[in-house]
């Protein structure tokens, strides 16, 4: 089951492409704002929705959207919320928009970490914007490196050191390596042939692949 959820960060137009072949579209709070300019409804609108206005909501709700309204003296994040609906409505890959932009680097941040909740694992979940797309791996486990060669890769780990990090298809390989939390060994790698691929044994680690100007498929 594919669910996008859309954040209030600044998705492109092109962004756009990712709603297709979704069965859930949930909007956390102002994501709401560029779905409409983008022609597409959620289906449920979450969060304390401080930053959409009232309007929006009432004409959302009339064209069938379910609407979640929580306090703002919460403990979650909108986008956290909506991650947490979409996880619970049964979604196995979930697309996450809107995570970067804004004015607000801390909720950027807050974004990506997201992305490592641990209630998160074993799902397939994206946080894209234009040809970025940012996955978190929860050892032990391993993901293909789709796109085009030339494209580069950042393994970065959170929360600890990710241990056993071993890739393939990539310039500068590891086998069986130890990223240590705070450092940039994994910076920008690059996909020199394909399938290319990343795991780890144990720990966390984000997975952020960067379309490289210029870039050929194989």
């Amino acid at each position: 089951m594919k669910v996008v959820v859309v954040a209030s960060g600044e998705p492109l137009e092109t962004d756009a492409a990712w709603l297709g072949g979704a069965d859930l579209v949930i909007a956390a709070d102002g994501g709401a704002a560029w779905l409409e300019r983008m022609g597409r409804d959620p289906d449920r609108l979450i969060g304390d929705l401080d930053s959409t206005d009232a309007a929006t909501v009432d004409r959302l709700a009339a064209r069938g959207a379910r609407i979640e309204r929580h306090p703002p003296d919460k403990d979650a994040s909108d986008t956290e919320l909506a991650l947490d609906a979409a996880r619970h409505a049964g979604a196995t890959s979930i697309v996450l928009l809107g995570a970067f932009g804004g004015q607000r680097l801390d909720h950027e941040v807050a974004n990506l970490l997201l992305l490592a909740d641990p209630d998160l694992a074993g799902l397939d979940v994206r946080a894209v914007r234009a040809g970025t797309v940012v996955r978190a791996l929860h050892g032990p486990a391993a993901c293909a490196i789709d796109g085009a060669l030339g494209d580069l890769v950042s393994l970065l780990p959170l929360g600890g050191d990710a241990l056993g990090v071993s890739t393939e298809g990539l310039r500068w390989p590891l086998e069986r390596a130890t990223l240590a939390m705070g450092g940039s060994r994994g910076l920008s790698n690059v996909v020199d042939h394909l399938p290319a691929s990343v795991s780890l044994d144990a720990g966390a680690l984000l997975v952020i692949q960067t379309p490289n100007q210029g870039a050929t498929t194989p």
